[in-house]
């Protein structure tokens, strides 16, 4: 059993308003988001991470979809909202997705590619090669270096992993005190190896409000293809 936990608790202060509501191609970012899910034939089940104040809209917005059993607060950081979600995944889950609410590109083709390596090698990622020359910078946003970008990727979501590894991994985060940005960083720190899997598709966070024009582009064009 393969389920399901959509982060959706972040404060969108980058953008300046709450993307996850913001409609593109014709609904909110996060419905989008989550009808991926609910199309993917191995997920059987979705669990919404919110902000509290957010519950009722969330609730309402997705109350149609038949896999989503629970949406419940998160935490202050990101890896305290996927603890949350973890403690409501059902006792039957083996594996659990982790997904960003702000990623609404994602297709049950990606996800089913991620789900089966998982299986395979108990945790894997959605990645993009780095395609860009890549710089450091000073303070003053002056370059002071150059980064070689051979074999650097950049990572995405979903990130799938078997439960126990994911419970294993973000225990030891929560002993130590820790602060991860995403899953993969958690379990590399118990030691244990990833196998990322290349996106085939555009798959970007909303993250700036260009990326709502762009992000429907993308909607609108798949769906003329169908």
């Amino acid at each position: 059993m393969l389920t399901a936990i959509i982060v959706a608790a972040g404060s969108s202060k980058r953008i300046g308003f709450d993307k996850l509501s913001a409609s593109i191609a014709g609904k909110p970012v996060l419905q989008h988001t989550v009808e991926a899910f609910e199309r993917t034939a191995s997920v059987e089940e979705i669990v919404i991470v919110s902000r509290a104040d957010r519950l009722s809209e969330f609730q309402d917005m997705l109350r149609f979809l038949t896999k989503v059993t629970a949406i419940i607060p998160g935490g202050e950081h990101r890896h305290n909202s996927v603890e949350a979600g973890l403690r409501r995944v059902a006792l039957g889950a083996r594996y659990v997705a982790v997904h960003d609410g702000a990623r609404p590109l994602i297709t049950p083709i990606q996800i089913e590619e991620v789900f089966q390596q998982a299986q395979v090698h108990e945790a894997a990622s959605l990645a993009e090669p780095m395609s860009d020359t890549l710089k450091r910078a000073n303070q003053e946003l002056m370059v002071d270096g150059s980064i070689d970008r051979h074999q650097l990727y950049a990572m995405q979501t979903p990130q799938i992993f078997e439960r126990f590894l994911l419970e294993q991994a973000y225990n030891a985060v929560s002993t130590a005190g820790w602060r991860v940005t995403d899953e993969v960083s958690a379990v590399e720190l118990l030691g244990r190896k990833v196998k990322l899997v290349l996106s085939t598709d555009v798959n970007f966070k909303i993250t700036y409000e260009r990326d709502l024009q762009l992000a429907e582009t993308v909607l609108l064009a798949r769906q003329g293809r169908n």
